[in-house]
């Protein structure tokens, strides 16, 4: 703990973090399951496409789930630990030994769920931050990413091994391939919904807000000033949207950004009373007085676009610029 704290504290004046190496074909990358269990048939159709390419190694906690009998195509396969794919021992000695590992040059989650934070004390950052690696994945491995953007390494926003065989585009794995490969590549989302306009330039940084929320409650949150928090959510209610933005006002989370770009806001449907999670959005971002966009493409639709976590992020008009 005192490790990534002090990184934390160091990363207050960074504005950019340091790029793992790239990926090349024939790479060695490893798949593990930090959080929960995850539909088979799913995993196997991810890792199909990623053998195609790299040279993959599924740690031990998400091979013993589709070791036996194998799950319905519509749910995830139970395990003994319930909504955990394995316990915090086996979860965090699969994810430490992918870190440590100087053949691994990136780790894919899985899936995500929930779990990631039960383990953060037990892994290796600061051996990670030394020799960095990316971490690739989206939803609960949130934490993960805002534990390496606090030790100053990048990481990749964007689909876990399940989400890639769930029937990904070819837009969508393309621009996974493209951040894992080619990670200081130009790339715009243009064509969003303007909620306050303006123009800003930072480290862009962020994910899933259940979890962004969660890591500022457990002060574990760093966010650099004049970053560019990006933020995506499903099957939150607008009044708990509400709440956790809330609580980022309060803490002072939201004092320090640049811009914010809200990606999807999937399934979070309005109550009795109506009120809908853009009406929230709007109105809880409008006193911090930067530009907000909406509508990019990430999170937990058909959409989402992998990107780099930490890379330079450039909010002009109705676009997100990375540079």
């Amino acid at each position: 703990m005192v490790a990534v704290r002090r990184a934390s504290t160091a990363l207050c004046s960074r504005t950019r973090q340091v790029l793992p190496q790239p990926l090349a074909p024939g790479d060695v990358i490893a798949v593990v399951a930090p959080s929960s269990p995850f539909p088979c048939d799913e995993l196997w159709r991810g890792l199909a496409w990623l053998r195609a390419r790299y040279r993959v190694r599924m740690g031990r906690a998400a091979a013993s789930i589709c070791a036996s009998a194998r799950s319905p195509r519509s749910g995830a396969r139970a395990t003994s630990f319930g909504y955990l794919a394995g316990d915090d021992a086996q979860r965090a000695a699969e994810l430490s030994r992918a870190m440590l590992d100087p053949e691994v040059k990136a780790i894919v989650a899985a899936r995500g769920g929930y779990g990631s934070m039960r383990i953060l004390d037990a892994l290796p950052w600061e051996a990670f931050g030394r020799q960095p690696k990316w971490l690739v994945g989206f939803s609960d491995v949130t934490a993960l990413h805002a534990t390496a953007w606090a030790a100053g390494v990048a990481s990749v926003h964007g689909p876990n091994v399940t989400g890639l065989g769930r029937d990904a585009s070819v837009a969508i794995r393309a621009a996974w391939l493209a951040s894992v490969e080619r990670p200081s590549g130009a790339r715009a989302w243009r064509g969003l919904r303007v909620v306050r306009g303006g123009q800003a330039r930072g480290p862009i940084v962020g994910g899933n807000l259940a979890l962004v929320h969660a890591m500022a409650a457990a002060g574990r949150l760093v966010v650099p000033r004049g970053a560019v928090l990006a933020l995506e959510d499903v099957t939150e209610a607008p009044y708990r949207v509400d709440r956790m933005l809330t609580s980022l006002l309060l803490g002072g989370q939201l004092a320090r950004v640049a811009a914010v770009v809200f990606g999807g806001f999937e399934r979070c449907v309005p109550g009795a009373d109506g009120c809908t999670v853009d009406e929230v959005l709007e109105e809880r971002t409008r006193a911090i007085g930067v530009p907000v966009l909406a509508g990019a493409p990430f999170g937990h639709g058909e959409r989402n676009e992998a990107f780099v976590l930490g890379a330079s992020a450039r909010v002009s008009g109705d676009a997100v610029l990375f540079e």
